[in-house]
């Protein structure tokens, strides 16, 4: 995992928050290639589950909401954690996290468990009083139930249909670390996917088998991916069945890294039954049942969610993608993530960077391929430093103009994964490369 931390920081995947001030305890910004890879990795979610989907709709809600929508769904009353304080060394931990009624990290004596709410507390408008009291959203869940009736009447949606999102969240947890995977500020991909009573069970095992295939499609190898059930007392409030996808994470939630991993929660897939826009219709006095028009059967949906964390899964595929190799006597890292989610996929280099019609030519190639990639033009170092910095980030392609290019006009285009390198025709270079990267 040091590796990983090293490459995020080092690279501009990752950078500490307010760094200069010392940061901010897990908060994190993502630099320019962070941003990049974070951005492939929501773009993919959403064309996998919209796009390619004939049964879904697309929602942003807003992160601010009436204090009463988190009354209905529970989270002022129910959204806690247990912790305990050692009085030795003064460690916070959740009491689900300690065996023992002693310090894991000193032996020292903890204190009694007390209840702490997650959410994140603000006020709207000049007077800071009860009335003007509302909450960062833990969830973004609740966003698209009260807009469940916008959403059916906009779109003329029948079910079984989902409505998708994603957001920001907010938990002001007690314990975090380990980069991203446990922070303060998240960003979540969401479904809600509303059926008929009676069709639940079948879905939820349905949408278990599509996200679970999604994580695989992008890369993830098979070995570092399970499905873990909950037990019944594991189970939310809300939850009839919940199973989550978990990845085997090169460190342990608890802090201690470990030679094997931490198997960890990548996503949930929840059967929520009709508890929320039951709640919602309780509170609100506002009627949420769907109506049939062919039917004429009157209901509340069921809800299968499959709700699953960006920055986990943009920590997943990086640790999953890294690999260390000896070539030719030097090591050689490499991020072999999915074409579709590397933050940059081609690289141009002029190899003598003191020739003006070289760099000319390179220059032009770079600009001509802007349009269809993100495209990194460099001639800062030695072809062979090139390449590896490229590696390192997980570039697909790397494109070298020499001084053949100007007679034959041809590039060399080499290949990450393999080192295999093609001469290619400048005038057929997007050609070539639209076909590798549909491959």
């Amino acid at each position: 995992m040091e590796k990983i931390v090293s490459l995020c920081k080092r690279r501009g995947f990752i950078f500490q928050s307010s760094g200069i001030y010392g940061g901010l305890g897990s908060v994190w910004d993502y630099g320019p290639l962070g941003v990049e890879l974070k951005r492939n990795v929501k773009e993919a979610w959403w064309r996998s589950n919209v796009y390619e989907r004939d049964d879904m709709e697309g929602m942003d809600a807003a992160i601010l909401m009436n204090s009463a929508v988190w009354m209905a769904s529970g989270h002022v009353t129910s959204f806690e954690d247990t912790l305990v304080d050692c009085r030795n060394c003064n460690k916070r931990l959740k009491a689900e996290n300690v065996s023992r009624k002693v310090c894991p990290e000193c032996g020292g004596e903890l204190t009694e468990a007390r209840q702490f709410n997650l959410m994140l507390k603000t006020h709207l408008g000049p007077i800071e009083d009860e009335t003007s009291l509302t909450y960062l959203r833990p969830e973004t869940a609740q966003g698209i139930f009260v807009n469940f009736l916008n959403v059916v009447n906009a779109s003329r949606r029948k079910l079984p249909f989902g409505i998708a999102q994603v957001g920001k969240a907010f938990r002001n947890e007690v314990t975090t670390g380990n980069l991203t995977f446990r922070s303060r500020e998240f960003e979540q991909m969401e479904i809600e996917y509303f059926v008929k009573p009676g069709t639940d069970e079948e879905w939820y095992e349905k949408w278990i088998e599509e996200r679970f295939g999604w994580y695989l499609k992008f890369g993830i190898r098979k070995e570092n991916l399970r499905k873990r059930p909950h037990e019944k007392k594991e189970l939310a409030h809300y939850a009839k069945a919940c199973t989550d996808i978990e990845y085997k994470f090169p460190f342990s939630t608890k802090g201690r890294s470990t030679d094997d991993g931490n198997w960890s929660e990548l996503e949930g897939i929840a059967n929520r039954t009709d508890f929320d826009l039951k709640q919602h219709m309780r509170l609100s006095g506002k009627d949420l049942q769907y109506f049939n028009e062919e039917t004429k059967e009157r209901y509340i949906p069921y809800v299968i969610e499959p709700s699953g964390g960006v920055d986990r899964s943009v920590l997943a595929f990086l640790a999953d993608s890294y690999r260390e190799e000896e070539v030719k006597g030097e090591k050689r890292a490499v991020l072999s993530l999915n074409k579709k989610l590397t933050p940059i996929k081609v690289a141009v280099f002029p190899l003598l960077r003191n020739r003006p019609d070289i760099v000319k030519l390179a220059k032009e190639i770079t600009g001509d391929m802007r349009s269809h990639w993100r495209v990194m033009y460099d001639d800062t170092a030695s072809i062979g430093r090139l390449y590896r910095r490229q590696d390192e980030i997980g570039t697909p392609y790397c494109i070298t103009v020499d001084v053949d290019s100007l007679s034959d006009k041809k590039v060399t285009v080499r290949d990450r994964d393999t080192m295999k390198q093609d001469r290619v025709a400048v005038a057929k270079i997007k050609e070539y490369l639209i076909n590798k990267f549909s491959e």
